[in-house]
């Protein structure tokens, strides 16, 4: 009888999966030879193995913000001879990403490179601990710092400056005993405080996309004429993520300004504009994704179920424009989100975020809505499947996106395609932003069997995406 009721169900697995095939344009099944999970271990080899080299204090120092396959300098590039934790260099979140999954896997060490990669960032100049201050990048070629992807220091992006700052304050949840932590939530407390400080208001309420050094408003693209969202920018969504988890933590109080903000984006409809400092679109998929977690968690620390429905509703529903429900021009897209309209390759660390909010939905909805909960966790493995096949050359790189339709140009396409994916990709994060929602799924959403002498975790569909011996 076990045996009849254990076919049976394996029947109705598989019946529910060839379902999801049918009715889901949007969906990619698990490819058991290379799981979500050897796929972001891969990326984070890459990371580990090719990308980062120590200085003369033992810290490991990412060599280039943007590399090839072999992990060589891409030095014709804006980012090619920049490191830090800024915006695309992201070295504080990055090595985050690989302690936590580190610890998870018990690779003790991956835990201790990403602690020398994160005291480079404490203790090498970025940051003024006085004030929280934050520079974003340092030349590798001169040892100049700046603060921005262009080399220069007139301009910075505070929202991004309070990315940093949130990082180090999550990073410092993992390190308890450890006298990092206090530092690490000092520096992000004086962060938030700064920009309260400095940052000039903005005549429709919400904060400038960028600054001067000083918080004055700089209008300016940085190639060229006016930024038309030098105020309707997503990135200031970072500010709000640090002060709303600085109240939670209660390192803080920032629920007036939080719902003084939200008020203003609320009204607004949302504000979507770019975060990605060198486009300039009114609709960027990430955008949508960052203001799903950032509203998500606002609306906890307020108590406000009015935010938290106008983020599933609003924001996490805007990511349904985005999809790609086919492989375009011979290319593995099905399962990916494009960027935006003015910019529609598909990049990967905005398509990680994307699982990453749909896994945080998931696990909201799991127990009071299981239908929705697992369509929302079905969008997040489509993506991190498909990202899985756009690994490439020997190391694990992760290209850092999928120009399906030649935006970028053939002779930056793996191969010289005319259509595929880059031959480049920032280590820290659109190589390696994947580790953080397949984390979040294997210890929040995957089912954890154990046996006897090993436990195993599966997904919705019971892929094994991990085995581990235990023993007793």
């Amino acid at each position: 009888m076990k045996g009849v009721l254990g076919s049976l169900g394996l029947l109705l697995l598989l019946g529910a999966q060839a379902e999801d095939q049918l009715q889901r344009p949007f969906y990619r099944p698990e490819n058991p030879g290379y799981t979500i999970l050897g796929s972001a271990i891969d990326s984070i080899v890459f990371t580990l193995t090719r990308t980062v080299r120590p200085d003369e204090r033992g810290h490991l120092v990412s060599i280039s913000s943007f590399v090839n396959p072999n992990g060589e300098v891409m030095g014709w590039h804006d980012f090619g001879n920049l490191e830090g934790p800024g915006w695309a260099a992201n070295a504080v979140g990055g090595a985050w990403e690989i302690y936590t999954l580190g610890r998870f896997l018990g690779k003790t060490d991956w835990q201790t490179n990403a602690v020398r990669i994160l005291d480079h960032v404490l203790d090498c100049g970025f940051i003024e601990e006085e004030t929280g201050f934050i520079r974003g990048y340092r030349e590798t070629t001169t040892g100049k710092f700046c603060l921005n992807y262009k080399h220069h220091s007139d301009w910075f992006c505070p929202g991004s400056m309070a990315k940093v700052a949130y990082q180090l304050l999550i990073f410092a949840d993992e390190l308890e005993g450890d006298p990092r932590r206090d530092r690490m939530r000092r520096i992000a407390s004086r962060c938030a405080e700064w920009i309260e400080r400095n940052v000039e208001p903005v005549p429709n309420g919400w904060y400038p996309r960028r600054t001067t050094p000083e918080g004055k408003i700089y209008r300016p693209s940085p190639d060229g004429g006016q930024d038309p969202f030098w105020q309707t920018s997503a990135d200031s969504l970072f500010i709000l993520q640090l002060q709303a988890a600085l109240t939670e933590r209660g390192l803080a109080d920032y629920r007036g300004r939080l719902r003084e903000k939200l008020d203003v984006f609320v009204k607004s409809g949302g504000i979507f504009g770019s975060i990605n400092h060198d486009t300039y679109d009114p609709y960027e998929n990430v955008a949508y994704s960052v203001a799903f977690r950032t509203l998500r968690l606002a609306a906890r620390v307020l108590g406000d179920e009015t935010i938290r429905a106008f983020a599933f509703e609003r924001c996490l529903g805007g990511l349904e424009q985005f999809k790609m429900t086919e492989d375009r021009n011979q290319v593995v897209t099905r399962g990916l989100l494009y960027m935006e309209r003015s910019w529609d390759t598909s990049y990967l660390w905005e398509n990680a975020e994307a699982a990453l909010a749909w896994f945080e939905a998931a696990a909201d909805l799991r127990a009071t809505e299981p239908k929705r909960s697992r369509a929302y966790e079905l969008d997040g493995l489509t993506i991190l499947r498909t990202a899985s096949r756009h690994h490439y050359g020997r190391y694990g790189f992760l290209t850092e996106g999928v120009d399906w339709n030649n935006h970028v140009g053939q002779q930056h396409h793996i191969d010289q395609a005319r259509h595929g994916a880059i031959q480049y990709t920032e280590p820290f994060l659109n190589n390696q932003h994947i580790a953080e929602p397949t984390l979040f799924y294997l210890e929040r959403l995957a089912t954890r069997d154990e046996r006897r002498r090993e436990i195993v975790w599966r997904d919705l569909e019971d892929n094994v995406l991990l085995r581990r011996r235990v023993r007793r």
